[in-house]
């Protein structure tokens, strides 16, 4: 990872990081049963498959709806692929930051920090790559009650990444 990247990362850490303790600590000024009443939960659940292909993902989250316009929480990522003789698991975990501007727009940002493990069966060998692959996605969305529908830009992308390209489409329900 280039140095550019590495400050970059850095500096959004320390923002998301800044930003989801000020929610925690805004969040303690209230009663614990008013805590538990402005948390939501939601997350992901993907599969797909076809020849000699399957891949499958969840991603359970929960976020504190702070005010009307900002949300912050955590969410756990969990993916697996295999393709003939390949395979790879992703798990880990991100920060979820979200913003309204309007009632309808909503903007997002969030860290993620993935483990990823990749086999490669060959004819007398078998290999294997593990590492750390962080993500930072800053994203935009329309919003319609609990449905979230939009596209998030990985700043972070580059060849480690498990997909393929830095903009990625998403759902996301909370209730």
């Amino acid at each position: 990872m280039n140095n550019l990247a590495n400050l970059s990362l850095k500096k959004w850490s320390f923002i998301l990081f800044f930003t989801f303790s000020s929610s925690l600590v805004l969040a303690q000024n209230r009663s614990s049963s008013d805590f538990w009443n402005n948390v939501r939960y939601g997350g992901g659940i993907g599969l797909g498959f076809g020849k000699d292909f399957f891949n499958g993902s969840i991603s359970p989250s929960a976020i504190y709806q702070v005010n009307d316009k900002f949300a912050t929480g955590l969410q756990l990522n969990f993916s697996y692929a295999k393709q003939n003789d390949f395979s790879l698991t992703a798990y880990g975990a991100s920060i979820i930051n979200l913003y309204n501007l309007i009632p309808a727009i909503q903007l997002s940002a969030e860290l993620e920090q993935l483990r990823i493990n990749k086999k490669l069966a060959l004819d007398g060998a078998n290999l294997e790559d593990n590492y750390w692959s962080p993500a930072l996605y800053l994203g935009a969305g329309y919003v319609n009650r609990n449905f979230t529908i939009g596209i998030k830009y990985n700043v972070l992308h580059d060849e480690q990444s498990i997909y393929t390209d830095a903009l990625i489409p998403f759902v996301r329900v909370y209730f």
